[in-house]
């Protein structure tokens, strides 16, 4: 089992207060996020854009570990992910994948079948549909 973690601070109401997130790597060092930032314009991330770049990377190298298995090699695979947030009923309802991929000796067909395999069994896939834990502390 690899366990990596995330951490988000949050100080305020939801819509005046403001936080910040930060990952294990560091790549991530308290991250500025806010009402602003979700659901405005403003300098900062989102849960919705973090959720999008784990998704667009983590179906960009299942492609490419399925690609190789078939016997091919890419060049470039590029994925845009877009998670749609409805502010109305509060919750993420979708996540578009947008592939664009240059892989020498592939047929159109061959790409798209072995795309939507590699879509249905990327782990964060997977994890859109997950049983979600909890454990909860009030510390004072």
């Amino acid at each position: 089992m690899i366990n990596r973690k995330a951490t988000a601070v949050w100080k305020g109401t939801g819509k005046d207060g403001s936080g910040n997130v930060s990952t294990q790597s560091t790549v991530l060092d308290n991250a500025q996020y806010s009402f602003k930032t979700r659901f405005e314009e403003g300098k900062g991330t989102n849960p919705e854009e973090l959720i999008a770049a784990a998704h667009a990377g983590c179906f960009a190298m299942k492609l490419s570990f399925d690609l190789n298995e078939a016997g091919f090699t890419a060049d470039e695979l590029s994925v845009t992910a877009t998670v749609s947030l409805d502010p109305g009923k509060g919750e993420v309802g979708k996540s578009h994948l947008v592939l664009k991929g240059k892989v020498p000796g592939i047929d159109a067909e061959q790409f798209k079948t072995i795309a939507e395999g590699s879509k249905k069994e990327c782990p964060i896939s997977k994890l859109l549909n997950a049983e979600i834990s909890l454990d909860a502390e009030l510390v004072s």
